[in-house]
């Protein structure tokens, strides 16, 4: 897990997660690590799916290709980061008019429910992106990444780390920044213990009881918030 870092000069045209948050309408929603998103329940198919006509027209209209995940429990829609690290400038008018519609349609919000899962692979002197790449059939992302080119699995982050004290690999996972006490103290409760706490309420470091590493963070929902000057 690493910070991220937001540069007021050059910053490139969109939102961050906090003028994100200040919209109207936007209360459903909350931003991980791959964007905004909402999640809300239904109960059955064709209740989820009768919320899909506002979201194509709100996406055409606010300029935002969103990825939605239709279920007969629920309907996602997030927002994906599409080469940048700003949420698109129609981000939140698109958000606040799928609410809308969700809420006029009866589908509940279930923000305990949105999450993305990530994971970061420790290296010690050796490039294995190319091959976690091929495997997976993902594409290399930037420096560090690799990612699927349809966003439905977890991306994958290296790291150049000598000795990982958990494992050589661990699970980072992104919750909204008011669950990640819930999320945390489920995961302590059925098992887990707390390995670092240095980075809270940013992020917890916790192992499973065999010792495998898990990052439960909150931060992607609040960075410019907890680092106004960043």
């Amino acid at each position: 897990m690493t910070d991220q870092t937001n540069h007021r000069e050059n910053a490139p045209v969109g939102l961050t997660p906090a003028t994100f948050h200040a919209q109207p309408g936007v209360a459903d929603w909350r931003v991980t690590s791959w964007g905004p998103q909402a999640c809300f329940r239904s109960s059955s198919l064709d209740a989820a799916a009768q919320l899909l006509p506002v979201v194509l027209s709100a996406a055409a209209e606010y300029a935002v290709e969103p990825d939605v995940d239709l279920r007969a429990e629920a309907i996602v829609i997030r927002i994906p980061y599409r080469g940048t690290e700003r949420i698109p400038a129609g981000g939140a008018r698109f958000a606040g008019a799928v609410a809308a519609e969700a809420g006029r349609l009866g589908l509940d919000p279930a923000p305990d429910l949105i999450q993305t899962v990530d994971i970061m692979v420790a290296q010690s002197g050796v490039d294995t992106r190319p091959f976690w790449a091929a495997a997976l059939g993902y594409e290399l992302a930037g420096e560090t990444d690799a990612v699927d080119p349809l966003r439905r699995g977890p991306s994958l982050s290296f790291m150049e780390i000598p000795s990982a004290g958990r494992g050589r690999t661990h699970i980072d996972i992104f919750v909204p920044a008011d669950h990640l006490d819930a999320r945390r103290d489920a995961a302590l409760t059925a098992g887990g213990r707390l390995a670092d706490d240095s980075h809270a309420p940013m992020w917890w470091t916790l192992a499973s009881p065999d010792n495998h590493g898990v990052d439960l963070a909150g931060w992607t929902d609040t960075w410019d918030e907890l680092n106004p000057t960043a």
